[in-house]
């Protein structure tokens, strides 16, 4: 599916996880039709992650809490339904069990299914509608469940450790700006923005995402002025920007270009050397109001805004 999490007012943070975040975690709420559904499940403690050893799909700690995957090894056509079939299996799993079935929507399993994709339910079906609370982590030490004594894992389970953080890139998600995630791979840094996009016209989304806009605070209801209506909008906007010498988050920073991941836009950034999360805040904050006044501008783009605009198109980038 083009927009897996498409409704999610938090969807350009999910595609973040997905795709550029290498280790973070969010503590899972069950929308309150599931829960009256399967009371059995109010009490379970669920977790969504990044990615969980030998990148399977979702396990059952001893204790009965719940890790879900949103990066697996063998994704299926659909994310979202493979992270609710994972979640749904987990559920009903015995604790200690990692999940292993292939993905909910693979194409030999929705092959067999005579109602196909669209029957299967999405992560977006089964999640409280209110935003999530992400903790971004500089390695992945939460994958080992919390122990009273001191002793540490052992050997085996320690080199696995080891060799996952060595693979771990610095990431820190900003705080001004939602969706926004600096990075410091190697000797760059960079800063990688997920950009809210508008339901295509005539697209119904279900009442549990849908109602995520009246379960959100103040501050949420304002990120509504960030949703360009379309992608063409959205490139006018940036356009108008770079234009105007103003696409950029600080000093020595430079726009490079953006791609395309779950059906969202990301611009990237390559920020000056050395510099850190928190320098990037002020930047970033001046920036949004700057893109959601572009946005907001309802006059066509001048010539030199046109050939900008053509630029920023040619160095677009779809990930699949």
């Amino acid at each position: 599916m083009l927009r897996p999490f498409l409704g999610r007012r938090d969807e350009p943070d999910l595609v973040a996880l997905r795709e550029l975040v290498p280790s973070a975690t969010a503590p899972l709420i069950l929308v309150a039709d599931h829960l009256a559904k399967h009371p059995e499940h109010a009490d379970r403690r669920i977790t969504l992650c990044t990615m969980l050893p030998q990148a399977a799909p979702a396990l059952v700690r001893e204790d009965g809490e719940i890790l879900v995957a949103m990066q697996t090894a063998l994704p299926g056509l659909d994310a979202s339904r493979d992270i609710a079939g994972a979640l749904l299996a987990a559920l009903d799993a015995e604790p200690g069990n990692v999940m292993d079935a292939p993905a909910a929507s693979s194409p030999r399993l929705v092959e067999q299914r005579p109602d196909g994709l669209a029957g299967l339910p999405r992560l977006t079906d089964l999640l409280d509608p209110a935003p999530l609370e992400i903790t971004v982590h500089s390695g992945f030490g939460w994958w080992l469940p919390s122990s009273d004594d001191d002793s540490g894992p052992n050997q085996e389970v320690a080199a696995m450790l080891e060799r996952a953080n060595a693979t771990v890139v610095p990431t820190v998600r900003l705080s001004a700006v939602p969706a926004a995630y600096w990075c410091h791979p190697s000797d760059r840094w960079h800063l990688r923005w997920a950009l809210p996009l508008a339901a295509p016209a005539g697209t119904v989304t279900d009442a549990p995402a849908a109602a995520s806009a009246a379960a959100a605070d103040d501050d949420d209801h304002a990120a509504d002025d960030d949703v360009a209506r379309s992608e063409e909008a959205l490139l006018d906007a940036l356009a108008r920007l770079a234009a105007a010498e103003r696409l950029t988050v600080g000093p020595g920073s430079r726009f490079v270009g953006f791609f395309r991941a779950d059906g969202l836009a990301v611009p990237v950034w390559d920020l000056a050397a050395d510099t850190e999360a928190e320098r990037c805040e002020e930047p970033a904050a001046a920036l949004r109001l700057a893109y959601r006044a572009a946005l907001a501008d309802p006059t066509p783009l001048n010539a030199q805004e046109r050939r900008v605009r053509a630029g920023l198109v040619g160095r677009s980038l779809t990930l699949r």
